[in-house]
């Protein structure tokens, strides 16, 4: 072989050698998820085995880069998930990961998504700097054993689209600058140990078309300015401690097509207005210390396929225009001091007994 070959084949590895390096994750990229996997131990999948060499952007599991700067935007490590690597094995396909989320993970500053959720034994708080991550679109955390506050500058995310802190052991208020996150469309924060009220300007979140606060422990009353988002499709804010009247603004909501209240301390009657709204699907009212008369305002554009009103205190009689209704799917008028005759007809002849159970005297 000549001098001419020989150095052409050294300069050609010496080329390739550079363009890995050059197309590699940066060092500091890398260091930042090796130090997230050194505070998490997950013994039965062999996730992690997976993060090796110098490149994480090329076959580390959950992690995705940008094809042109090769920083690393997702990190999206899924419990219960389709996964082949969760099905490998004869575990159950959840609760596998323990340990902390370490705050290295804060200098991912490209991240978009960061999804680390239904592990059940993840039980660090919050990493307080994932607020100053500014690409930051996905926020999951969703089915671990989280505990301590939401950051209280979680408002800063201007890009989250989704945060998803559900089925965790979060307490704590909702922070005040919640209200600032003008992209956010889907809200969970359900299944926690959150106290106080919910933001008196949380209709500032315009974008907003799921809210669900269910299962904590918050208290006030519903914000009149959740009337004001014009997107919100799914609002539960059932089983806490929300006293007051049900505002009778959230009846003129166009695209409200679920309303849960149920399970909370809510007072006064029902506002027609909210009875009836055409577009409302699934109303929950039930578990409340509601009162008066149930309005008598279904028509032909009232179409429920839930409508639970039970254990309250309502009286009189059941509203006869229910008969109207186009379609009324599941009722429930159990456990109030309703009287009277019971009206004939759809949807009254396909409801069982136990709908009517417990009320003073219907027939």
């Amino acid at each position: 072989m000549g001098i001419f070959s020989f150095n052409a084949i050294a300069l050609a590895f010496l080329l390739a050698i550079i363009s890995g390096a050059v197309n590699a994750c940066p060092p500091s990229d890398r260091e930042a998820l090796l130090a997230l996997s050194s505070s998490l131990k997950e013994p039965y999948l062999g996730i992690f085995d997976s993060w090796k060499g110098t490149d994480c952007c090329s076959n580390w599991y959950g992690i995705s880069c940008d094809p042109t700067t090769h920083r690393v935007t997702d990190v999206s490590l899924r419990g219960e998930s389709e996964d082949p690597i969760l099905q490998k094995t004869g575990h159950s396909s959840s609760g596998y990961m323990t340990g902390t989320i370490n705050p290295s993970i804060c200098q991912l500053d490209r991240l978009t998504t960061l999804i680390i959720a239904d592990w059940k034994g993840i039980a660090s708080e919050i990493p307080s700097c994932l607020a100053s991550l500014p690409n930051l679109r996905v926020l999951d955390l969703i089915g671990n054993s989280l505990s301590g506050k939401i950051p209280d500058q979680i408002g800063n995310l201007q890009k989250l689209t989704v945060l998803n802190l559900a089925d965790n052991k979060i307490n704590g208020e909702i922070p005040s600058s919640i209200v600032q996150l003008s992209s956010l469309k889907h809200l969970d924060l359900s299944n926690n140990l959150l106290t106080g009220e919910v933001p008196a300007n949380f209709g500032n979140l315009k974008m907003l078309s799921r809210a669900l606060l269910s299962g904590n422990q918050l208290t006030g009353t519903i914000p009149i300015s959740i009337s004001n988002m014009y997107r919100l499709a799914d609002l539960d804010i059932s089983r806490n401690k929300i006293q007051g009247q049900i505002p009778a603004q959230l009846g003129n909501m166009k695209v409200l097509a679920t309303l849960d209240l149920g399970s909370n301390m809510l007072t006064g009657e029902i506002p027609p207005a909210v009875l009836g709204s055409t577009g409302l699907g699934i109303l929950n009212l039930s578990r409340n210390s509601l009162e008066g008369n149930i309005p008598d305002v279904f028509g032909p554009k009232s179409y429920f396929m839930a409508l639970d009103l039970s254990f309250n205190n309502l009286k009189g009689p059941v509203p006869g225009s229910l008969s109207s209704a186009k379609f009324v799917g599941h009722l429930d008028l159990s456990h109030n001091h309703l009287c009277g005759t019971i009206p004939v007809g759809t949807p009254f002849d396909h409801l069982e007994a136990s709908s009517f159970d417990s009320n003073d005297c219907l027939c």
